[in-house]
């Protein structure tokens, strides 16, 4: 992972291995380099090129276009193009286009002062594409280090200020996500509740203001967490929940509660899954690992907010005493579901979770889960289904979200749909109408137990997973939804 993101100087340049140099390009042509001196590793670029040169060695007006001069001794100088106004995203995947060109060795990408008018918010960007860019399961050094090394006249000290504590902001930020991405990477064999448990607990020693408690089946049974226990039922290792808070020396201070699924791996249950519906299981416990990591990143920045973070972790197996279609599970607040499919199980779990999280009274509840395939068949691979209790949560959450890079999509709570979960012998069923509105029906049975509180679902059954590399997104686990949350506890905490 690339630990090593720091600011750079123009004089490391001449011995970084890679130097990553940014263009403002059109199909007429434009500026390259700004302010960068020349030659950059024996390469004499020019300040202003025409679109016929940029065409001639691969460079393209499309943002984030790369064209590479590879020298004699094995020195790399990398075009990357940006767009006339870029985002905090073009950001992102500028510094991603530096990494991926770094084969392992130092990078430094050479950004000009006049082009960052928002100091912090430009340096917190490149530092999240980078690290998150650098991330791979199975090779931990993918770059030696990444140097952002801003060039041109030197700006006053409070811009420079700015700009070093965004690095830093970033990189704290996208090494939290990492640690949760490799969460998710993790085979299941090697990540029970109780391995995810004591990760977490590694996680955050010696974080103030955070304390982490763990509880075992035992203290499970104690706090009636039955959707929890049922769930668990068919797998030899026991469940666990790992209850976080983080709470400031801040009166004031806004109260945010959080739930993740924690089903560290699903085999469906009874109504088992196909083999190939199997094999990407080991990630339906993305939910705990974001909620978990959001919190770190609070506690590690200091954020002025209380969080209550709660991972419900358990198995979802066959074994002889597995949960039965037709059984009854009575949650934590007394209500009762019928389960007549033991792969919607996510729900069941978090419904014990979201009781919790009502009885710490935060003002707001927000749980992430990977919870169905409808939203996927809605939404696809690339955007959130988001599910809000008011329009002020959900506009919030899709705002910062934008910020982040990480497109959420609203889907209606549609009150009519509330027969779909009729139950003739419990309180509700855990599934409704075949076919019909799957991820709404969901999210409908978990708003029953929220207590009346704010509250927000991300469905990120899509995103979750990518199957292939993109701009800072690797392939694998993605903790998508983590820094839309860090983004929307950060705004909040203002």
């Amino acid at each position: 992972m690339a630990r090593f993101v720091r600011l750079g100087t123009e004089s490391e340049r001449e011995s970084a291995p890679v130097v990553a140099v940014l263009a403002q390009l059109t199909d007429d042509g434009g500026t390259l380099g700004r302010d960068v001196q020349r030659p950059v590793h024996g390469c004499d670029l020019a300040t202003t090129v025409t679109g016929d040169w940029a065409k001639s060695v691969g460079l393209s007006a499309k943002a984030h276009s790369t064209a590479t001069f590879v020298q004699a001794d094995g020195t790399k100088v990398v075009v990357i193009n940006l767009p006339a106004a870029p985002t905090a995203d073009d950001w992102r995947k500028a510094a991603a286009a530096a990494v991926r060109q770094a084969d392992e060795r130092t990078v430094s990408l050479e950004i000009s002062w006049s082009l960052i008018p928002e100091p912090a918010v430009i340096a917190q960007a490149l530092a999240e594409g980078a690290v998150l860019s650098a991330y791979n399961y199975k090779k931990q050094n993918i770059v030696a280090e990444v140097l952002i090394t801003p060039v041109g006249e030197r700006p006053s000290v409070a811009v420079f200020d700015a700009f070093v504590q965004g690095l830093q902001t970033g990189r704290t930020i996208a090494e939290s996500v990492n640690w949760a991405k490799h969460l998710v990477d993790l085979p299941a064999g090697d990540l029970s509740p109780k391995s995810f448990a004591s990760r977490t607990v590694a996680e955050s020693e010696g974080l103030e203001n955070l304390t982490v408690e763990v509880w075992g089946s035992s203290r499970i049974e104690d706090e009636r967490l039955g959707g929890l226990l049922g769930v668990n039922l068919g797998s030899g290792r026991p469940p666990r929940v790992v209850y976080a808070t983080y709470e400031p020396p801040v009166s004031s201070a806004p109260h945010v509660a959080l739930v993740g699924k924690g089903i560290t791996f699903d085999s469906g249950g009874l109504s088992i899954k196909t083999g190939a519906g199997m094999m990407t299981m080991k990630t339906d416990m993305s939910g705990a690992a974001i909620v978990m990591a959001t919190t770190v990143v609070a506690a590690r920045l200091k954020l002025p907010i209380r969080i209550t973070a709660i991972a419900m972790l358990t198995e979802n197996m066959t074994g002889d005493n597995a949960m039965r279609p037709g059984d009854v599970l009575t949650i934590r607040n007394g209500m009762t579901i019928e389960v007549l499919n033991t792969d919607a199980e996510g729900r069941l779990v978090l419904a014990d979770g979201l009781v919790l999280a009502a009885e710490a009274k935060p003002n707001v509840i927000i749980d992430v889960a990977t919870l169905t395939g409808a939203q996927v068949v809605a939404l696809g691979d690339e955007v959130a289904g988001l599910f809000a209790t008011t329009d002020e949560l959900a506009d919030a959450l899709i705002s910062a979200g934008q910020a982040a890079g990480e497109p959420h999509w609203r889907l209606p709570l549609v009150d009519a749909y509330e027969s779909h979960i009729e139950s003739s012998v419990a309180d509700m069923k855990n599934i409704g109408k075949a076919g019909v509105g799957g991820s709404i029906s969901a999210a409908l049975l978990m708003r029953k137990f929220t207590n009346g509180v704010p509250w927000a679902h991300f469905d990120i059954a899509g995103p979750s997973n990518a199957d292939s590399a993109k701009g800072y997104i690797t392939k694998g686990g993605t903790a998508f939804s983590a820094r839309t949350l860090i983004e929307y506890l950060t705004r909040l905490s203002r």
